[in-house]
């Protein structure tokens, strides 16, 4: 039985409380004080012999009470952290002040490929086989740079944290540190999980229903579950990182991470190190012990390498290599490293006039496109600008912290005539721009600051798209004139979508017979059809 003893604190109380046990010729497992409370595991006292040993030691002064208790603290306290080390993924190790192993988890036992009860008293100069790693811990009292080690012959970033005998930093003795080692693809999935996509994820989160967006969608979800590498073509800002994602979560590597590199925005030997990582004394300034890159992160993940076509002939044959057989070498490092990696590229670039021009490998290039998807312009899926538009608005007010608003029908009508060169991304920052620069309940067209919002009355803009917009210094006429050019620009950019009055009226959700006298008003279609 495992007794719990509460008593008014004394000198010699628990010395008393101890002589009454060893009087009755008790053997004790284990004995704990912890201020007002002894705690005795007897396994000789049974339930019957409690109620007479309560009232001998009751006669103690100051004893309060006696009673049963199912775990002694330090015990319960074991327990739990047993429990907390079998359940962390990551190798955990607690040293002391000398550098010699406490007590590590069951996952770090086997990465070192050492047995639990053999880790105890093992110093960390033979687990890591690096005597230079352990003096530098002692020596700084476990406060040191995140860095990269080996263990059991894989790498590992190490974190290290003292561990002091007091509750404060000053004065407290150190006692040693814990030492938490995190492999690449770990630190991969805590990455991943930083990144903002739409909650959920997948294609359903990808807004929109026009026709070339759900043909899109219906062929992406047909391929990304197959084991190859799939090429993303389409303009600026069209959703082709949204579209590599939605494939990766359907395919089966969508527990693993998924990481991205745009290959526009990196110089060559930045954009080197970032995707294949570097080995230790690469370069002046490079991280202590080396570091993965991203391939090694996304070790049976997806790697994203956006802009393809701006990678560097260096660089287009380290990746070829690579894609042969999954091998690369660090920047720097002369060990061959291998991981399982599924690469999907993105471009807005036409590489296969590239590769005609000698701007881009060929064989590069039939490697990365077994399959392609086309990310359709938003010019091209008219019917997806007003639902995305007050999506953005939505959440364009919770993020400014501003009573919700919505768009006007001079403000739709403003934002499905426009071309949209810069695609989603431009609408989503027209958007957010009008909801953080506006006070009203409304955003209305001016609000949007869109070229064609002030327009040059009859005059048409380059493209056929809506008219051009008056410059700073331009007059735009009369209210009236610059509200009829618009009307103008509108109709004729959508009639010959909606040929027909009724079909124009039913898409912009106003009354066939306004539609009609407009159309009769500024002569369309007969004005478009004239020299």
């Amino acid at each position: 039985m495992r007794l719990g003893i509460r008593f008014r604190d004394r000198v010699g109380i628990a010395q008393s409380i101890l002589g009454v046990l060893s009087g009755r010729g008790l053997y004790l497992n284990a004995v704990e004080v912890d201020r007002q409370h002894l705690y005795a595991d007897a396994p000789t006292v049974g339930p019957a012999d409690l109620p007479e040993l309560r009232a001998a030691l009751q006669r103690l002064p100051d004893v309060i009470d006696v009673g049963e208790v199912d775990l002694l603290p330090g015990a319960r306290q074991r327990l739990h952290l047993d429990a907390l080390l079998a359940a962390m993924a990551d190798p955990v190790l607690a040293v002391d002040a000398h550098g010699k192993v406490t007590a590590a988890n069951a996952v770090a036992s086997a990465v070192a490929g050492v047995a639990a009860a053999e880790l105890p008293g093992r110093a960390l100069a033979d687990l890591f086989h690096d005597a230079r790693l352990e003096r530098e811990l002692v020596e700084a009292g476990f406060r040191v740079p995140v860095r990269e080690v080996l263990l059991g012959g894989e790498p590992f970033l190490l974190d290290a944290s003292p561990v002091r005998e007091g509750p404060g930093e000053a004065g407290s003795a150190l006692a040693g540190g814990v030492l938490t080692l995190q492999a690449p693809r770990r630190v991969g999935e805590r990455l991943q999980a930083l990144r903002a996509f739409p909650a959920g994820g997948g294609f359903d989160a990808i807004l929109g229903d026009s026709p070339p967006l759900r043909a899109l969608k219906a062929r992406a979800a047909r391929v990304a579950p197959v084991e190859a590498p799939i090429l993303i073509r389409g303009e600026t800002g069209s959703g082709k990182e949204l579209i590599a994602h939605a494939c990766h979560l359907a395919s089966g590597r969508r527990d693993a991470p998924f990481l991205a590199l745009n290959c526009a925005a990196l110089p060559e030997s930045l954009a080197e190190s970032e995707l294949f990582g570097y080995a230790p004394g690469s370069f002046t300034g490079a991280q202590r012990g080396g570091r993965p890159g991203l391939l090694e992160m996304a070790d049976t993940g997806t790697i994203f390498l956006d802009e393809i076509g701006e990678m560097s002939p260096y660089l287009q044959a380290k990746l070829l290599r690579f894609l042969n057989d999954g091998r690369f070498r660090r920047v720097g490092g002369d060990r061959e490293l291998k991981v399982d990696v599924r690469v999907l590229s993105a471009t807005h670039r036409d590489l296969a006039r590239m590769v005609a021009d000698g701007a881009f490998r060929e064989d590069l290039y039939y490697r990365l496109d077994v399959v392609h998807l086309d990310v359709p312009p938003l010019r091209e899926r008219g019917d997806d600008v007003l639902l995305l538009a007050r999506h953005f608005v939505e959440r364009a007010c919770a993020q400014v912290q501003r009573p919700p608003c919505r768009l006007t029908p001079a403000a739709a009508a403003a934002l499905r005539a426009q071309p949209w060169p810069g695609n989603v991304r431009q609408l989503h920052n027209v958007v957010f721009r009008a909801v953080a620069t506006s006070d009203g309940p409304v955003i209305d067209a001016p609000d949007l600051e869109l070229a064609g919002s002030r327009v040059t009355p009859g005059e048409p803009a380059a493209g056929g798209g809506p008219a051009a917009a008056a410059g700073p210094g331009e007059a735009a006429g009369s209210w009236a004139e610059a509200v009829a050019g618009f009307e103008r620009a509108l109709l004729s950019r959508l009639y010959p979508l909606h040929p027909s009055s009724r079909r124009l009226a039913a898409h912009l959700g106003t009354s066939h017979n306004m539609i009609a006298r407009k159309l009769r008003r500024y002569g369309i279609p007969a004005a478009r059809r004239s020299p």
